[in-house]
């Protein structure tokens, strides 16, 4: 009896996986095609005909023989699969997805594929499940192989894909509160499957799956039909449901382009296109100041940015409508490639402020080469492109960008150079971190102060935990008022001089009621740093003066407020901080991250102050980076100006005994 039961369980359950991976011929499909588009003259005979099984046939075949349609992502002619996508590739055979670069190993979804399943609260690791990452190297998989397996596994997961995730009809004011979270039951799994951004990112990596696995028998006349009708469901949904702002309305832009570029015989196919066009014409004046920055303030997405905007053209070059972007939108690119490489360090990867990712340097020194196909007479792009074989490196050495409020006082362009790059702009986004005044410093081909980065995005209580202290105005290069985060962060350049044997940064942030942050940026003879941070106003309370290194030895000594790095190979650091009496140095909890939810342990202190009264807590930090911190100069340094002058500064500093006055009038 036993015995009995559990057959007709497994029966049942596989009538039920069969039923769900079942495809049929989505009639439909034809009222949404421009059925008098050039080669479709025989589908829209046999459509008219009745005959819609035979015009499903000719429908794929047309796509089988179809040369007018071009992608830039995929050279059908010469796939190649890395290790690691084949790896992705036969994993997913397995239902073992590879999801997010951060949940390593993969989980594993169910033979029957559970698409709700979360084993950690956070919201990437669902998001992105239905980007479906594994399925473009399938496609590379069956091409390399020629193995159906791969084609008719992909069709078996689309299809399970598209049954247990429906797209729930309803208005744009219930979406937002599915997506806020307020919605729960299975409405709530609208928040993850049919979020715009994935769902943008399904209908850009579809059009290779669709591509690669075309030639496959498992690629029926039936299921044609049923991924057209999932496709056009996609663009429409984008369509009604654009993010308000950043990235990903940039993003979901891009790949409507993509939809309409790739997919013209939909009646809605222009109006896609144009969607996305307009809106990036649009967005490349709202979203980039004059100065070339992305006003997220974020170095990781400016460059994404760049990268979207660049996307769109490279799609349009191949399918021949370049001429519907202005040059005002090539200038615009231009200049945000210039900004990127302005604040960049000598291995090509950007700060990580805000939520920025740690790049690597042939990844990064990439987008130079793709970029100087778009731009090849920008001699710089080839600079950096070719390693310094072609073109010229920039005549600028230190540069500011005074809205965005990003500068860079650098020495060299070389690996060996000294480089900090400073972030003090105005407010900014989500990704945008509190955060202002804090550095990043290069010497010798070591980042030795980097900045803490993003571990996680967003989750339930204990991943916003973790993010949120890495947000922490604390555990940036910058000044606190009893450890909080900045109430404003909207800095002002007050003073900016990027040439001369004292380079002058002033910048100045209403970090907290009550109390301004001025910090002035001495950067002297190309050698060293002096920073001047003064906490004015009438609030009391801890004033912290916060400094986090790279991970290594560093020997902290509070009675002379002094650091001393001992990292290993030629890239030290000597760092002194001249403070008010009563001064405590403290160290802290010290954490980076250099990848998402990867990181490591690093020192951090902070120079802590008790603000009494209403006199401002001032001090005077040099930074000597040297090749050996144990045999740096003996530093002494002390103010001139004995109280907070608004209309300037000078202090007087001592180098080896070699001293200097640094002051500035505003």
């Amino acid at each position: 009896m036993t015995k009995t039961i559990k057959f007709i369980a497994l029966l049942f359950v596989a009538c039920f996986v069969s039923n769900v991976n079942a495809q049929e011929l989505k009639t439909e499909v034809f009222s949404l095609l421009n059925l008098d588009y050039p080669g479709l003259e025989q589908v829209k005979a046999l459509h008219q005909q009745g005959k819609d099984a035979e015009a499903a046939q000719a429908l794929l075949d047309y796509y089988k023989a179809r040369t007018n349609v071009k992608t830039p992502d995929l050279d059908l002619n010469n796939i190649k699969i890395s290790k690691q996508e084949q790896k992705w590739a036969d994993d997913g055979m397995e239902h073992t997805f590879f999801v997010h670069k951060g949940y390593q190993p993969s989980y594993n979804y169910g033979k029957d594929i559970n698409w709700q399943y979360w084993p950690v609260q956070d919201n990437e690791l669902r998001w992105q499940l239905h980007r479906h990452k594994w399925f473009t190297p399938m496609g590379k998989a069956y091409r390399v192989s020629g193995d159906e397996k791969y084609a008719k596994e992909w069709a078996a997961q689309y299809m399970d894909w598209i049954t247990k995730n429906p797209l729930t009809p309803m208005s744009k004011e219930e979406y937002e509160l599915v997506s806020a979270g307020e919605v729960k039951g299975n409405a709530e799994n609208v928040r993850f499957a049919w979020r715009p951004l994935e769902v943008s990112n399904r209908l850009q990596d579809q059009t290779n799956q669709f591509s690669l696995f075309l030639p496959s028998a498992s690629f029926t006349p039936e299921f044609l039909t049923e991924f057209l009708t999932n496709y056009h469901k996609h663009a429409v949904h984008i369509l009604g449901n654009y993010s308000d702002q950043g990235n990903h309305l940039l993003f979901e832009a891009q790949r409507m382009i993509y939809a309409g570029a790739f997919f013209p015989e939909f009646k809605d196919a222009p109006m896609w296109r144009k969607s996305g066009i307009n809106i990036l014409n649009r967005e490349v004046g709202v979203q980039v100041y004059q100065d070339g920055g992305q006003f997220e303030l974020d170095p990781h997405y400016h460059l994404a940015a760049i990268n979207i905007f660049c996307k769109a053209l490279r799609m349009a070059d191949v399918n021949g409508f370049r001429n519907e972007f202005p040059q005002e939108y090539m200038d615009t690119i231009e200049n945000m490639i210039v900004f990127y490489m302005n604040i960049c360090f000598p291995d090509f990867t950007n700060p990580c402020f805000s939520d920025a990712k740690l790049g690597e340097m042939k990844e990064e020194q990439r987008n130079y080469k793709d970029w100087t196909k778009l731009f090849p007479k920008n001699k710089q792009i080839q600079y950096f492109a070719s390693n310094g074989k072609k073109g010229q490196k920039p005549e600028n050495l230190s540069k500011g960008f005074l809205k965005s409020g990003f500068f860079t006082l650098r020495n060299s362009w070389d690996k060996d150079g000294t480089v900090m790059v400073v972030k003090a702009g105005p407010k900014a986004f989500w990704h945008c971190q509190p955060d202002n005044g804090t550095f990043e410093l290069w010497f010798n081909g070591k980042n030795l102060f980097p900045d803490s980065g993003a571990y996680v995005y967003a989750g339930n209580g204990e991943v916003m935990k973790l993010r949120n202290w890495f947000r922490q105005t604390a555990v940036h290069n910058t000044l606190t008022l009893d450890n909080k985060n900045l109430e404003t962060t909207e800095s002002v350049t007050k003073k900016w001089q990027p040439d001369g044997k004292v380079q002058i940064l002033v910048t100045e942030n209403p970090s907290y009621e009550g109390l301004k942050h001025r910090r002035s940026v001495f950067f002297v003879d190309n050698t060293y740093y002096v920073i001047v941070d003064e906490a004015v106003g009438d609030a009391k309370g801890k004033v912290g003066l916060h400094y986090q290194l790279c991970e290594g030895n560093v020997n902290v000594d509070p009675k002379t407020m002094t650091l001393t790095s001992d990292f290993e190979g030629n890239s030290n650091v000597k760092l002194q901080c001249f403070t008010p009496k009563s001064t405590t140095l403290d160290q802290e909890e010290g954490w980076r991250s250099t990848a998402y939810r990867k990181r490591v342990e690093r020192t951090a202190v902070a120079f802590n102050t008790e603000k009494n009264n209403d006199e401002a807590v001032r001090y005077i930090t040099i930074i000597y980076p040297t090749e050996d911190a144990s045999k740096a100069p003996k530093l002494e340094a002390s103010f001139k100006n004995k109280k907070f002058d608004e209309n300037g500064l000078e202090v007087e500093v001592k180098v080896g005994g070699k001293k200097q006055t640094l002051k500035y009038k505003l």
